[in-house]
């Protein structure tokens, strides 16, 4: 049995399901990422974990111990908030120590603990200064420190960095990678943005209305995205989706009434879909890193440059093409190439990925 275990979890209000029968366990120690857009169900999924709300039907287990119904205190767990929660009339050190107080925790072990935490986030000489002193970085690292101070099984993250600018949230998602890594508690972090996801997770779970579209590793999710929901979802730029259709008298695909190249895999796969040629429209999916630009002789695919997007160490290249529009993610601040240029397209046909357009699903 695993340190969470959601099973077939439903939640309705009214005649609105939010979540549609969610299946879920995680072991010891796993950090375990909820990501969708919002809306999806992983909050409202995040706040029956930690017993704020009931499910409809399912159940919750938190290691040996059904805790469907449970309040809040019988769960051993500590929860950081989006937006903060701290009490503004206590000091850092007060606000860290305060769910151990409640606990009846003696206080020289509150002292130990809160001195403990304080050195772990690097806050120790902020302890004696109210959250209106604080920036918001600051305040982020106390709600953590309270959580810490607890030593619970379950540690739960409710998109904790939202309200941070884009500099602190990279310095603040490297500190709570660095926590999980000493600590090696059980987390599950609830978050929209897939760049959290994928450098924070051991496994995400990937949402959209109320149901689960993959539950896997990063990689799993990024390589083998399972529906064409989650290879849009996650990746940055998203992944190029080409609308096709089998070719009429042969296995292969075609867009726009170009042949597009597939790996004998993805002939395998379609030819037991057991399909009528011309019937069922299928997408391809491409990586913009799959895309490589050089000379149009002998390329895959002709285009022309429509926009550039440097970053800084790659760019985003932006081009029109016959089987309409494409974004190739290629090395260098703006990769020699300028808009209008005709350039050559070229891909690993095992590279593309295939989805059912009927199901969305992924074929092969």
């Amino acid at each position: 049995m695993g340190a969470l275990s959601i099973r077939n979890v439903r939640k309705a209000y009214g005649g609105h399901e939010i979540l549609k029968g969610i299946d879920i366990e995680i072991e010891a120690g796993e950090f375990l990422i909820l990501v969708g857009p919002s809306g999806c169900g992983k909050s409202t999924l995040l706040s029956m974990i930690a017993g704020l709300d009931t499910p409809t039907s399912g159940n919750i287990l938190i290691g040996d111990q059904d805790v469907t119904f449970a309040p809040p205190k019988d769960r051993d767990i500590a929860m950081v908030f989006q937006s903060y929660a701290l009490y503004p009339s206590m000091n850092v050190a007060e606000n860290i120590a305060f769910g151990l107080e409640m606990r009846k925790v003696p206080k020289a072990e509150r002292e130990a603990a809160v001195a403990r935490v304080a050195k772990m986030l690097q806050i120790e000489h902020l302890l004696k200064r109210k959250p209106g002193q604080l920036s918001g970085g600051q305040r982020q690292r106390v709600a953590m420190g309270r959580a810490l101070a607890r030593n619970p099984k379950l540690f739960l993250f409710d998109e904790p960095l939202s309200n941070l600018d884009a500099k602190l949230r990279v310095e603040m998602r490297a500190e709570i990678k660095l926590l999980h890594q000493r600590t090696r508690t059980t987390t599950v972090y609830v978050t929209h943005d897939q760049v959290e996801a994928m450098t924070l997770g051991d496994r995400i779970a990937v949402m959209k209305d109320g149901v689960l579209q993959q539950f896997g590793t990063p990689d799993d999710i990024y390589s083998r995205p399972a529906t064409k929901f989650v290879a849009e979802f996650i990746g940055s730029p998203a992944m190029n989706m080409v609308k096709s259709h089998r070719a009429v008298g042969a296995a292969g695909l075609v867009a726009h009434g170009v042949s597009l190249p597939l790996a004998e895999g993805h002939l395998t796969a379609l030819q037991q879909q057991q399909q009528q040629p011309g019937q069922g429209d299928v997408t391809y999916g491409l990586r913009p890193e799959s895309l490589s630009i050089g000379p149009v002789e002998g390329a895959n695919l002709a285009g022309a440059v429509t926009m550039l997007e440097p970053t800084g160490p790659e760019t985003y290249v932006f081009l029109d093409t016959p089987i309409g529009p494409l974004v190739s993610r290629v090395a260098g601040p703006r990769a020699n190439l300028t808009v209008g240029e005709r350039v050559g397209l070229r891909w690993d046909a095992a590279e593309a990925h295939l989805f059912d357009d009927a199901t969305d699903q992924r074929i092969g």
